[in-house]
């Protein structure tokens, strides 16, 4: 099969964790991963972004099938089910938020700069080395290391999904994805309307 320029976005996201790891600020490039899907589901009214642009993916996919770290298991029924699904939509655009209130409260110096990445929401991880108090504002490192922390998540949960079920079990539950599913059925409804 003919290898196309997009078959390798795979490398993208893996060179966007290590950057991260450096240099916290790199972390802002992760926006793209939100707005690029939504951008194609809104205009094209498809998830050609999910199908064969996201890098994270193809790296699942990469790792669990060519290097067999999957055990090729259909993931569980509730994975699937779209009530699992929007909660955890729901759920990971809290934690998004409240990402976004941190960030909001370094910017109006409620709250002092915290040089941690939470994975899993959870666990804090002192991640200091990766910024170097450069000449930008406190609240710009702020958001990179929320969105970091953010990314890792669900780069990490993708993992352990892909090891435990089929390489791309991550995409059943994927946020980005179900927005942009949802988003694709609106579309497919408007153009019935008409």
């Amino acid at each position: 099969m003919k290898k196309h320029w997009y078959d390798y976005l795979w490398i993208v996201s893996l060179t966007y964790l290590i950057l991260g790891f450096f240099n916290i600020l790199f972390a802002w490039i992760g926006l793209l991963c939100f707005f690029i899907p939504l951008i194609i589901a809104i205009a094209g009214g498809s998830k050609a972004y999910c199908n064969r642009f996201c890098g994270r993916g193809q790296l699942f996919a990469l790792l669990g099938g060519r290097f067999g770290l999957s055990r090729k298991k259909d993931p569980p029924q509730f994975l699937k089910n779209k009530w699992f699904r929007y909660g955890f939509l729901i759920f990971f655009f809290t934690m998004f938020f409240q990402m976004l209130w941190s960030t909001w409260l370094v910017f109006d110096g409620a709250q002092e700069l915290r040089q941690v990445v939470k994975l899993l929401w959870t666990f804090k991880l002192p991640w200091h080395w990766a910024y170097h108090g450069t000449a930008v504002a406190p609240w710009v490192a702020q958001f990179a290391f929320g969105f970091y922390s953010v990314m890792l998540t669900s780069t990490v949960l993708g993992f352990f999904t892909m090891l435990l079920f089929k390489p791309r079990s991550w995409c059943v539950y994927c946020p980005m994805g179900t927005m942009t599913q949802l988003i694709c059925k609106a579309k497919c409804g408007e153009k019935k309307m008409y």
